[in-house]
């Protein structure tokens, strides 16, 4: 098969002279590997094919501007009025708070994390003279209640994310902390600690976020109007909290684009590596069982990413029945936690590993304690080498087992490759809900959930 002859795929270099952003390697899903229990090439091919259509079809969604994250990353007025935005709101700030929820906060965790946060001990000079930063996605009465009583309000800042204006969750948070503001006294300075994200007033339209902010002349951002929820990372959703952290929003999106101008110059979808990741696994779990891929990442500074990418192919792909279950895992600690189930459970798991050059790195460990320790192989290695050898003997102990391994390398963790794979996962999403014929941008269950959680409370 063309493009798979090592059964690696480079992406991320537009030009092919650059240094790839990522390098995807398929060639644990092949029976080479894994033997009977892998991809025969000439059904990765068939799947493969399939996906041609597709593939001119974003081409020309592309040109026309109908599918809108493929532009996103050529925009910048976006991202100038959130510089702004921020600038403005951070005065004077130690602490900025992101309420949100689901794709209107995991995005921007994920790239607030490539800047260290909430990786204990990585803060660096600048990080320590920027506010803190923290997220509240997740709804729970007493954690809410508990910062807000702690927080030193005079110095907190409150970034509101939702883009229909209608999150209950959100708009919950948004009230207590405003009527948490307005108790401690400082109802005046309201317009100068709050910041809305949401879209642009539409007549005959609810936006309740809209509404409340407007009647405290609260500033607002407008929410990108065509792109939303898990797809709105590279739109100032997530570009907010990576500013807010001091990241290179710009170079978020110019990897972005690298991925974006791949698929335009591809010739066919053998050649693209998101088309081939879609093809391989959906060809997996149609074939071969694999209903459950994990995406293990063998660096903190991703652990946020998986529970981003867990969103994505979720609430995508997850219709009519079809669709497969992505798990979020972060080695080496899921090694002791989860690694006997892939190696020695039901063979229905394909494992992602994502791997940043390690060796060499941190501390080098004492030999004469190494030794006492009865670690010998480890004296005088630095951390890093442990890390990196774990990183490859789990994926080689995986197909010994006969289990299917991807493997993404990735050359330099930094803004561009981060955009890179946010643009490779959200176009391996798409390509992948074609193969399972459902609509990757639509999430008629979700909202089913949201209606009963109204009628609940109505009749409580």
């Amino acid at each position: 098969m063309t493009g798979m002859n090592d059964a690696q795929v480079r992406s991320g270099a537009a030009d092919g002279k650059a240094a790839p952003a990522y390098i995807q390697n398929l060639g644990g899903c092949m029976p080479p590997a894994i033997g009977a229990h892998g991809l025969d090439p000439a059904t990765l091919q068939r799947y493969v094919d399939r996906l041609a259509a597709k593939l001119d079809g974003l081409k020309s969604d592309y040109e026309t501007g109908a599918l809108p994250i493929l532009r996103i990353s050529e925009e910048t007025a976006d991202i100038e009025a959130a510089e702004a935005a921020m600038a403005r709101l951070a005065d004077g700030a130690s602490t900025i708070v992101f309420f949100g929820t689901g794709g209107s906060s995991l995005g921007g965790q994920t790239l607030a994390q490539l800047s260290g946060w909430n990786v204990p001990g990585t803060a660096d000079e600048a990080q320590r003279r920027r506010p803190r930063t923290r997220f509240y996605d997740n709804l729970d009465a007493t954690t809410l209640a508990a910062a807000l009583a702690t927080l030193d309000l005079p110095s907190t800042r409150f970034v509101v994310t939702s883009k229909s204006g209608g999150t209950v969750e959100t708009l919950t948070q948004a009230v207590a902390a405003l009527a948490t503001v307005k108790k401690a006294g400082y109802a005046d300075r309201i317009p100068a600690m709050f910041l809305g994200l949401t879209e642009p007033d539409k007549p005959g339209q609810k936006n309740g976020l809209r509404a409340l902010f407007a009647a405290h002349a609260i500033p607002m951002l407008e929410h990108h109007t065509g792109i939303g929820g898990r797809f709105s990372v590279l739109t100032n959703v997530g570009m907010l909290p990576a500013i807010a952290r001091g990241l290179d929003v710009r170079a978020v999106r110019r990897g972005a684009a690298s991925v974006v101008s791949a698929m335009r110059e591809a010739s066919h979808p053998r050649v693209l590596a998101p088309a081939l990741g879609a093809a391989a696994v959906v060809a997996l779990a149609e074939t071969k069982g694999v209903r459950a891929e994990i995406m293990m990442s063998y660096c903190d500074r991703l652990g946020r990413f998986g529970a981003w990418f867990v969103q994505l192919w979720a609430e995508s792909l997850g219709k009519a029945g079809q669709g497969t279950t992505p798990i979020a895992c972060l080695g080496p600690l899921d090694q002791h936690s989860q690694l006997q189930l892939f190696m020695d459970g039901p063979r229905d798991h394909l494992v992602t590993v994502m791997r940043t050059p390690t060796r060499g790195t941190g501390p080098v460990l004492d030999a004469d304690l190494c030794r006492a320790a009865g670690i010998d192989f480890l004296a005088g290695r630095a951390m890093g080498d442990l890390v990196s050898a774990q990183s490859k003997a789990v994926p080689e102990a995986l197909l010994r087992a006969g289990r299917p391994v991807r493997t993404f390398d990735i050359p330099h963790l930094d803004e561009t490759s981060m955009g890179a794979l946010f643009m490779h996962f959200m176009l391996e999403t798409i390509f992948a809900a074609d193969l399972f014929g459902v609509d990757p941008f639509d999430q008629p269950a979700v909202e089913l959930a949201k209606t009963l959680t109204r009628s609940a409370l109505a009749q409580a």
